[in-house]
Order: C-alpha cells, then sequence, then structure tokens
C-alpha cells in the first residue's frame, strides 16, 4: 500500500473517530426530528395540503418529509452515527482495557507529581510491619490492595469500580442496538390505519404509503361507546373488538375491550383506539313549501349525498332531542351543511318535529325546496391505528443497556490508592475518573483514618 493510500485511509479513519462528527450528526438529527414533528407523517390530510403551495408541497415529498424517519437521508444519518460510534470505541477502548487490566501498581516521583491529592506519613517502623498494617487497613477501609517491592521501597495499590470506565461504552452500545431496534422495525414494521362500523368485520388495513395490507385474520367491531363530560367533550371512548380466525372468534380475543393507552395486541399487530365518528344513516325528505312532492334522502353517516337541484349535502351533528340545546323545541334534530352549484356553502338545523320552521327558514332564503328530518338510524365507526414492530424488543433492550450505562457513567467513579513505604516516610496518593472535587473529602477521610490507625499502634 502506497504512503498515499495509508494518508486517505488514517484521514478517512480519523473524521469517523472524530468527536466533532459525533455532535454534528447528534444536532443534525435532533433538529430533523423536530421537523418530523411539525410536519404530518404519512399521507397528509387535505387541510394540511390546503395551507401550503403546490411547490412547498412538491420540496416536502422530494425530501420525504412526509415519512421522514424512513427516508434516505435520516436512515444515512443513523448509519453515519452507528460507524462513528463503533469507531471512536474502537479507538478508546484498548487503551481502557489497559488501565483497567493492567494498572499501574508502584508510585513513581513523576506519578506523584501528577496527581492533584497527595499526603505523607511520618513512622519509625520497620517497613515490613507498615506495609502488613497499611495492607489490613486497606483492604477493610478501602479495597485489596496489591503489594509490590522495587528497589527497597514497598508499594501497595488498591481500586474500586475499574470496570466502570467502560459506562461510556455501554451507552454506544445502547445508541447502536436502539438504532438496530428502529431499523428492524423501519423494513419489516408497519404502521396503518383503519375504520370499523359497528357490527362489521374487516380484513385490510390502510397503509400510510396509501396501499392495503392484508391482516390474514379479520377484527370485528361489537360495539362502539363514548362518555362525555358535562360540555360535550369526550371523556372516554371505548370499542369492544372480537378477533376472527377462518370468520370464528378466537376465544381469548372475544369481546376485547379497546381504550386510549389500552390497545389491544394480537400476532404481534397492535390495535390503538384513536378516534371515532358516525356511521349511522340519516333519512331526510325534501318537498315544495306547500308540503308536497315529497322525495326522500338517505345520507350515511358523514358522506355527502346529491340533492335534487343539483346541490349536495352532508350531517355535520345529530341528536335525538333538541331541547338541550334550543329550550321550547323537541324531537330530534340534525344540523346539516349544503354546498350550492354555485361553490356556497350554507349550515342550518333541519327539524323532526318542527316542520314550520324548516319551511320559514326556506322561506327566508329564497329556496323553493324544504329539507325535513325523519330520524337516524344510530351506528358509529371506531378509528384504530394499526402497529407492527418486530424490532420493539431491541429497541426496550438498548434502553436498559443505556439507563444502566448512564447511571454507572455518572454516579460511579475509578477510584486508585497507591502507598509507598520508603525511608520512614509513608506516602499516599489517590485518584479518581471523574469528580475529583467529590474525591478529595473521601481521600482525606482515609488519609486521616490510616494515620490516626498508625499512631494508635504506636502508642501501644
Amino acid at each position: 500500500m502506497t504512503t498515499k493510500n495509508r494518508d486517505v485511509l488514517q484521514s478517512l479513519w480519523d473524521f469517523f473517530c472524530s468527536l466533532k462528527l459525533t455532535m454534528f450528526l447528534l444536532i443534525t438529527l435532533a433538529i430533523t426530528s423536530i421537523i418530523g414533528t411539525i410536519i404530518p407523517q404519512g399521507a397528509p390530510p387535505p387541510e394540511y395540503v390546503a395551507q401550503i403551495s403546490a411547490t412547498k408541497l412538491q420540496v416536502y415529498k422530494t425530501l420525504g418529509f412526509f415519512d421522514m424517519y424512513h427516508s434516505w437521508w435520516f436512515i444515512l444519518l443513523l448509519y453515519l452515527l452507528t460507524v462513528n460510534l463503533v469507531a471512536c470505541s474502537i479507538k478508546r477502548l484498548p487503551h481502557i482495557l489497559k488501565i483497567i487490566t493492567h494498572p499501574t501498581t508502584t508510585l513513581s516521583s513523576g506519578q506523584e507529581q501528577s496527581i492533584a491529592n497527595v499526603a505523607s506519613i511520618k513512622s519509625s517502623e520497620q517497613p515490613e510491619a507498615l506495609k502488613d498494617r497499611i495492607s489490613s487497613f486497606l483492604k477493610s477501609e478501602f479495597a485489596q490492595p496489591v503489594i509490590t517491592e522495587v528497589d527497597g521501597a514497598w508499594h501497595l495499590f488498591a481500586q474500586k469500580s475499574p470496570w466502570c470506565r467502560l459506562a461510556v461504552y455501554i451507552v454506544h452500545l445502547s445508541v447502536i442496538v436502539i438504532f438496530i431496534g428502529a431499523m428492524i422495525g423501519s423494513l419489516f414494521g408497519y404502521k396503518g390505519y383503519v375504520s370499523i362500523p359497528e357490527g362489521e368485520t374487516i380484513t385490510k388495513i390502510g397503509l400510510r404509503s396509501g396501499q392495503e395490507l392484508d391482516l390474514g385474520f379479520g377484527i370485528r367491531c361489537e360495539q362502539f361507546s363514548v362518555s362525555t363530560y358535562p360540555n360535550g367533550a369526550p371523556k372516554e371512548f371505548k370499542s369492544i373488538l372480537t378477533v376472527l380466525e377462518n370468520g370464528k372468534p378466537v376465544p381469548d380475543y372475544t369481546n376485547a375491550r379497546v381504550i386510549v393507552n389500552d390497545p389491544l395486541q394480537y400476532k404481534g399487530i397492535t390495535f390503538y383506539q384513536s378516534s371515532y365518528g358516525d356511521a349511522g344513516t340519516h333519512f331526510f325528505t325534501m318537498t315544495d313549501t306547500e308540503g308536497k312532492n315529497s322525495v326522500p334522502v338517505t345520507v350515511p353517516g358523514t358522506d355527502s349525498v346529491a340533492l335534487p337541484d343539483g346541490s349536495s349535502m352532508h350531517v355535520t351533528q345529530a341528536t335525538d332531542d333538541v331541547s338541550a340545546f334550543a329550550p321550547g323545541l323537541s324531537g330530534p334534530a340534525a344540523q346539516v351543511e349544503v354546498h350550492s352549484t354555485s361553490g356556497a356553502t350554507d349550515s342550518f338545523v333541519v327539524y323532526a318535529n318542527h316542520p314550520e320552521l324548516n319551511v320559514s327558514y326556506a322561506k327566508q332564503h329564497g329556496s323553493k325546496l324544504v329539507m325535513h328530518y325523519k330520524g337516524a338510524q344510530k351506528k358509529m365507526y371506531t378509528g384504530l391505528q394499526v402497529a407492527k414492530d418486530p424490532g420493539v424488543w431491541v429497541v426496550w433492550l438498548g434502553c436498559f443497556l443505556m439507563v444502566i450505562g448512564v447511571y454507572v457513567a455518572f454516579f460511579m467513579s475509578h477510584r486508585r490508592v497507591w502507598v509507598r513505604i520508603q525511608n520512614g516516610h509513608i506516602t499516599v496518593a489517590g485518584n479518581s475518573s471523574k469528580n475529583q472535587a467529590a474525591f478529595q473529602p473521601v481521600f482525606q477521610q482515609l488519609v486521616d483514618k490510616l494515620t490516626t490507625d498508625l499512631t494508635k499502634e504506636k502508642t501501644r
């Protein structure tokens, strides 16, 4: 291999081992994640499309902003961060392993000057006796020491929690494991949505891409119910679902309750309660202002239907008893929205028990047709988000490793103590891999205890 090739490879290796690259990738991923939160993912709703220009819509589609977490550039960022973490670990891990497995067990003069925590104790006892007593002291108060004799001096070395230096690499590993789980979910999982009217069964769902996916089994909505607060806001909505295999209910998945934050899981597929709506049928009649020439009009749920004059209408809200909203009136009523052929929109209430109000409204607005409400056949539909993520347990494993790694990295440190016995002087030095300020009083307490212990023994 030529020198030029070696230089190129070395430059590439240094690039992937760079901490600057790590920070750049993390900041870029954070910013792009904000984009994925602001911009709707999947098929954008019509109201969102109407708010942005056609040029911006095309740019968003080209850049993959509507499915950002599956876009090629977002996945590329994850791959680069993974390679960066692996390269950094490979470069620095051998040095850390050497510190852990082959520590410096003697205290040289040069090392003594480089350590912040150093203390000296004088003693007239024999070095052999001091060595045995200090060894017992370190074993009981700190850790089992390693004893070495060099040039007539005794050296004792003790350490606590050397393996905690590997915590950062556990965090690196956890991030990589989470990425692997996310990739598994991205490649082999899916997310979709389905609406199921009460009493009906579905076997397919719609994916975010707009395609349909066959589940291989059926889901039937037995019942849907919603409870509301006094102001009419929804308090809780609940679906009763049954899973069908070959048209027959699965015993453990019959009449299963699904509410928000309490999904149904079957064959690795999760069904989340997401939304609901009216799937019932509303019945109207269209007459002239004299109540003649009646024409029935049936409106399924919130769908739009064509009227005899060419306009279209749909029901926005309906009630069995209008008295709760309009004192003095009674019976069923429906609020409808009519779109004329000219593009104008008109919203008004149609009553069942008060035809005179319907006629009066039509005359006031110059309409020759009068709409009358006949009631509804009640039926609701449940909207379910459907997701399959085979990589979720890999992600959880990564999260577990990250919690362990972060805890060890922030709350534990590698602490080392050296003792040198030479010419009647006992030199004690201590060091901590992190948080030296917190280690200093611990070291001083250890030295004071050792001094007291040696003084007591000498007095005896």
